[in-house]
This record gives C-alpha cells, structure tokens and sequence, in this order.
C-alpha cells in the first residue's frame, strides 16, 4: 500500500470514528467481500434516480398518447369537413335551440 493510500486510510477511519485504522482495514475487506458476492445495498442515490427515470418515462408515454389522440381527432375533424357532413356546415333555419 502506498503511503497516500494509507493516508487516506487513516482520514477516512479517523473521521468514520473507528478507533485504528486496522479496524477501517476490516471493514473495509469485509464490504469488498461483499460487493463481489454482490451481497449489497443499491444506494439510495441510484435508486432515487431510478425513480426519477421511471416517473419521467410513464409522463412521456402519457404526453406520446395525448398527442396520438389529438392528431387522430384533427384529422379526423378535416376528413369530416371535407366530405360535408358536420354540423357547422348545416343549413340554419332561423331558429334557436
């Protein structure tokens, strides 16, 4: 081990309250050991994220379907002008109702 990586060691034990840094050594094998039999936690970060990514992929499929179905209904509406059967091209009679 290099003497800055045992610096680092030694400020990072130090500031996690082990009482030696041989103790941050263990627990630091330990954690190895478990990330390689991927035994571990996902972080709250990632999974935050995750989340995130999810919420704005339901939002954009929901805005995909408005946008289908208002293109759907305006082409709708200019085939309904153009073969003259809608009620805004009717004949008034003069009366209301």
């Amino acid at each position: 081990m290099s003497s800055d990586e045992k610096q680092r060691a030694e400020y990072w034990a130090q500031r996690r309250g082990y009482p030696s840094a041989n103790e941050y050594y263990a627990e630091a094998i330990a954690e190895k050991i478990r990330r390689e039999n991927l035994d571990f936690d996902i972080p709250d970060l990632l999974t935050a994220r995750i989340n995130q990514v999810v919420d704005e992929l339901k939002a954009l499929s929901t805005n995909n379907a408005n946008l289908e179905r208002v293109v759907t209904m305006g082409f709708d509406s200019l085939l309904g002008l153009t073969r003259g059967d809608n009620y805004l091209l009717d004949e008034e009679n003069g009366e209301l109702t």
